[in-house]
């Protein structure tokens, strides 16, 4: 399944942020031709920068690529539920579709909190396919947690 791999990927980068010392969360955009157009995971500690989830470096990658500001077409794989912040950002880039893996009932902006893309003023509101890898991601961030307890 492609969506898989590309999941798979997203898991890399969440493995990868995880190494660094950063909460393991990993994103990946596609274009509409299937090729990988950015890949990050999360670094707000490494840069010391709230806003440095991996969906948002994704998205800043992936738009300097194609030099738009929009992702019109483009999907987005990432690890956890976006925040708000993310999903707020994944709206303005009208990212088509979100494929995302754990839920985040604390955090999330797409299923839980402020369920953004619902929201009356929300620009453009991607498809969204969730629970993809979601035990493997999930698993990812209960173990960074617990290792930090």
């Amino acid at each position: 399944m492609v969506f898989m791999s590309r999941m798979d990927l997203a898991l890399e980068e969440a493995r990868a942020a995880r190494d660094r010392g950063e909460v393991p969360v990993g994103a990946v955009i596609v274009g509409p031709d299937g090729a990988v157009l950015a890949r990050a995971g999360n670094r707000t500690r490494e840069l010391t920068d709230p806003t440095a989830h991996a969906e948002l470096l994704a998205v800043r990658e992936a738009c300097a690529r194609l030099g738009s500001e929009r992702l019109t077409g483009c999907d987005l794989y990432v690890t956890l539920e976006p925040c708000a912040m993310c999903a707020a950002a994944i709206a303005a880039a009208r990212i088509a579709r979100l494929y995302y893996g754990a839920s985040d009932p604390k955090s999330g902006g797409v299923a839980h909190g402020a369920k953004v893309f619902s929201h009356p003023q929300a620009h453009h509101a991607p498809e969204v396919y969730d629970g993809i890898a979601a035990e493997e991601a999930a698993a990812l961030l209960k173990d960074f947690f617990a290792d930090r307890r």
